[in-house]
C-alpha cells in the first residue's frame, strides 16, 4: 500500500467546470459537500483505504526561522494573491492509478446548483523510506 496526500485548492490550480467559489453556495449547498465529503471518507474507510482528512480556513500566513535570536519572520496573510490549500484527504491505496480513480470521485462532491464541482485536485505521494543496501 502507499500513501497519497489528495489536496483541494483554493486557487493555484485550474478552475474547476462548476467555478463558484463556496462563499457564493446556498446553506443547502454547502451542506450537500460536506455530506458528499464524509460519505465519501466513510467508504474509503470501509475499504481500508482512509487515512485522514480535514477541511482548512482560507486564512494562512507564510513563516520562516530569520537567525538564532530573531522572531520569525511572517509573510502576510495575503489571501488574495496566496495559493490557498482548502483541505486536503490523506488515502493509503495499492496503486497510483487506484489514487488517481479516488480523487477523480472526490472531485465530484456537489457545489452550486448540486452540479459536481469537478475540481482539480492535486495527488501528491508521501516519500517512501530510501532502502539501504550493505553488502
Amino acid at each position: 500500500m502507499a500513501k497519497y496526500l489528495l489536496l483541494k485548492h483554493y486557487r493555484g490550480g485550474p478552475p474547476s467546470l462548476n467555478d463558484v467559489p463556496m462563499d457564493r453556495w446556498t446553506p443547502e449547498e454547502v451542506s450537500a459537500h460536506m455530506q458528499y465529503m464524509s460519505d465519501f471518507a466513510e467508504r474509503l474507510e470501509g475499504s481500508g483505504e482512509f487515512v485522514d482528512s480535514q477541511a482548512l480556513s482560507s486564512e494562512g500566513t507564510f513563516v520562516r526561522h530569520d537567525g538564532e535570536g530573531r522572531p520569525p519572520v511572517t509573510d502576510g496573510p495575503f489571501a488574495e494573491t496566496k495559493d490557498l490549500i482548502a483541505g486536503w484527504m490523506v488515502i493509503d491505496v495499492e496503486t497510483y492509478e487506484r489514487a488517481l480513480e479516488v480523487a477523480g470521485e472526490l472531485s465530484a462532491a456537489p457545489g452550486a446548483g448540486g452540479k459536481p464541482v469537478q475540481e482539480w485536485l492535486e495527488v501528491r505521494p508521501f516519500l517512501s523510506p530510501c532502502v539501504t543496501v550493505t553488502d
